[in-house]
């Protein structure tokens, strides 16, 4: 499966610029089965979210939701990335959309509020697991600040590669390497990580979007530059390695959420 992330430039609380960017480097990359996108990306990481988030409901019809099926269904190709929502229940939260290329589309809420920065005030933290199966591959769904909590991304077989979508800023970038290449020893998986570059009101992003493969090699990198980058993600020599160094059978038991 060919999987391409999306480096982009967010242009501050602009989702039609930010739409228009997309779009425009989705049709510069290769073809592919999967295009992901950073956090937040059709507005930046908002912590306040009033004014900025987008309605459930208008999104999905109108808004960057829409846009990211309307894209799945002229690629052939599913679409992922998280944006601000405010519920129909009237909650805002961070949630990561899986947009399959028929319309259809599965979600993740941020279960990690990022504390230091404000956004546990205004966003409502999920409580469950997304796994997504797409083409023969299932994949976990996470989200920026939930990189750092490894128990909450631990694999029980039940996923073969993990998506973290972020704004993860310039001064901690070796961190987001690192726990990225931990994450895919420890979990025997790809791990898949889309930052973003540019700047916002708070912070300045240097990218480091990457793929890793699960002996944590280098698949796929965007490095500094906002672009594209697109790796193959072979299931079946992930199965092999899985048998061949069985290191998921003597994992430590411990009790998560159920998968939604």
């Amino acid at each position: 499966m060919k999987v391409t992330l999306l480096q982009t430039n967010i242009t501050w609380a602009e989702p039609s610029d930010n739409q228009r960017n997309a779009e425009e480097m989705i049709s510069q990359a290769q073809d592919s089965d999967m295009y992901i996108l950073p956090e937040m990306w059709s507005t930046g990481f908002a912590t306040q979210p009033h004014g900025i988030a987008e309605d459930e409901e208008a999104s999905g019809k109108s808004g960057s939701l829409a846009w990211m099926k309307d894209m799945a269904a002229r690629k052939k190709a599913a679409i992922c990335g998280s944006l601000a929502i405010r519920t129909c229940e009237g909650q805002y939260v961070n949630r990561l959309f899986f947009v399959f290329p028929d319309g259809t589309y599965r979600h993740y809420d941020k279960r990690h509020l990022f504390s230091m920065g404000g956004e546990n005030a205004h966003y409502t933290a999920g409580d469950e697991r997304t796994i997504v199966e797409y083409k023969g591959v299932r994949f976990l769904l996470m989200i920026c600040y939930d990189l750092r909590f490894p128990v909450w991304s631990r694999n029980s077989n039940d996923y073969d590669a993990v998506i973290y979508v972020a704004n993860w800023p310039t001064p901690r970038l070796a961190v987001w390497d690192a726990l990225l290449k931990a994450r895919a020893l420890e979990n025997q998986c790809f791990a898949i990580g889309v930052n973003r570059t540019g700047t916002d009101p708070n912070c300045e992003y240097s990218g480091g979007s990457v793929i890793i493969s699960p002996y944590g090699k280098v698949m796929a990198e965007c490095g500094n530059d906002t672009k594209a980058a697109t790796a193959n993600l072979c299931i079946e020599e992930l199965q092999r390695f899985r048998k061949k160094f069985p290191v998921l059978d003597d994992r430590d038991n411990f009790s998560i959420q159920k998968n939604k």
